[in-house]
């Protein structure tokens, strides 16, 4: 049974960093991919960013490209993703997602819809 457990929310103040951490177990397949969504108050879900396990690749949001990093460590299963630069229209709930795909990409164009979520972690930016 795949988990995903989030954690690392917060408040932070506009142009700060906050690292969210996404912890996976149960996956029984070498190909997976891992990755974030968000979703703020009254907005649609948006897609963040995702991480392919098998090779390392990674996709990113044109709303966060430049700012926010998405990387694993393997010895613990987890991946992160490092926020840097927020600002308040990054204040959201971020919800890390998986599924047995070689390919991530879809997921956060809003193509394909993930097998697996994690309960989110709240992201509030403000001064």
């Amino acid at each position: 049974q795949v988990q995903l457990v989030e954690s690392g929310g917060g408040l932070v103040q506009p142009g700060g960093s906050l690292r969210l951490s996404c912890a996976a177990s149960g996956f029984t397949v070498d190909y997976y991919i891992i990755g974030w969504f968000r979703q703020a108050p009254g907005k649609e879900r948006e897609g963040v960013s995702c991480f392919t396990i098998s090779d390392g690749s990674t996709y990113y949001a044109d709303s966060v490209k430049g700012r926010f990093t998405i990387s694993r460590d393997n010895s613990k299963n987890t991946v992160y993703l490092q926020m840097n630069s927020l600002s308040v229209d990054d204040t959201a709930v971020y919800y890390c997602f998986g599924d047995d795909f070689e390919y991530c990409s879809g997921y956060v164009e809003g193509d394909s819809q993930p097998d697996y979520w994690g309960n989110g972690t709240q992201v509030i930016v403000s001064s």
